[in-house]
């Protein structure tokens, strides 16, 4: 199962008990009510509580998406992620390594060598090209014209602009711009990519066609990747899993499914409210378990979710096959519990 996978996965990056307060003397007062002040006191105090005791951790070549309403301080905690915002507390843990005791010039040189950042607005140089755009930060790096230019234009192929390389970004529609923006993030070949809701620009056809290259994408390079949006349909699709954030604080983490069918309060239940289950709920949770004796019409895997498998095994006279991820047949499913999902009767309550 993907979860199960996932488990087992190192933690790339992580972060212990982070908090950001703007606003004078914020330091001092976290010390003073030993690092876990209540909301009151912050109020109290004239702080701005963008981020409050944020515990996560991030796994090797995992899709994890930070989501919540605006304002919730998503965009914040990846900041501090990354440092360009400083925190006023906590650890954030790369690879073992606390950032927080990283100097300026070893920040500088991890965020130009093992980080890569695409942001909502797609921040292209007008005057550039295509290929000097996204050979830019090879340049900052100090890699010869020659050399970074090879490597744009593997990256810019990779991207889908092949045949652009010369055109500036004014000449490119919103959907190639940002395919220019993730390009010139992939140059430097990053460990870690953090993206802040880098499609909601895009009118929802190109968004969606941009959420496919970024899935292809992911599928070749398997790259560690947090992930900003707001939109949880996005979420759903692209994620390994979710953090929901609200007034700061990091309310639920979890698969999809689990947020869905498993909510830990009513304000992620209300988050969650109208997204179909066949959208979330795998095979595997409806399933009947079983080792796959008598006849079937098919084989589905257990990580498929119902929405994607639904047409094929309604339309069969006999249940599909379950596979884990190791091909091995590890239970069943037919019409009556796909009908189930789409109803609205099946998945775990």
């Amino acid at each position: 199962m993907r979860g199960a996978l996932l488990s087992e996965r190192p933690v790339k990056l992580a972060c212990r008990g982070v908090w950001k307060l703007f606003g004078p003397g914020a330091e001092g007062f976290l010390r003073d009510h030993g690092g876990a002040p209540a909301r009151a006191a912050i109020d109290a105090a004239g702080l701005i509580p963008a981020v409050r005791d944020a515990h996560l951790d991030v796994r090797q070549g995992e899709i994890f998406i930070i989501m919540g309403l605006s304002g919730s301080g998503k965009s914040t905690l990846v900041r501090c992620l990354s440092r360009l915002i400083e925190p006023t507390a906590g650890e954030i843990l790369f690879d073992g390594q606390d950032l927080l005791r990283a100097g300026e010039r070893e920040m500088i040189e991890l965020r130009r060598h093992k980080m890569g950042m695409v942001f909502q607005h797609f921040a292209l140089l007008p005057h550039l090209t295509v290929l000097g755009n996204v050979a830019f930060p090879l340049e900052v790096q100090g890699l010869p014209r020659a050399e970074r230019e090879a490597r744009a234009r593997e990256v810019v192929e990779l991207v889908g602009l092949q045949g652009r390389e010369g055109y500036y970004p004014r000449e490119l529609s919103g959907g190639q711009q940002q395919r220019v923006g993730i390009a010139r993030s992939l140059a430097v070949e990053p460990e870690l990519w953090f993206l802040d809701e880098p499609f909601s620009a895009l009118d929802p056809l190109i968004r969606r066609e941009m959420q496919d290259e970024f899935l292809r994408l992911q599928s070749l390079l398997h790259k560690t990747i947090v992930f900003i949006t707001h939109d949880f349909d996005e979420a759903i699709r692209l994620a390994d899993r979710i953090a929901i954030m609200k007034d700061g604080e990091i309310i639920q983490t979890g698969s999809p499914e689990e947020l869905v069918v498993a909510p830990s309060d009513d304000y992620v239940a209300e988050f969650t409210r109208d997204i179909p289950r066949a959208k979330v709920l795998t095979v595997g949770s409806v399933m009947t378990p079983g080792d796959g004796s008598g006849a079937t019409a098919g084989e589905v895997a257990a990580s498929d979710r119902i929405a994607e498998i639904a047409d094929r095994v309604e339309a069969a006279q006999r249940p599909h096959a379950v596979l884990d991820d190791d091909g091995r047949v590890v239970g069943s499913i037919g019409r009556a519990a796909v009908v189930d999902v789409l109803i609205g009767r099946g998945g775990r309550s």
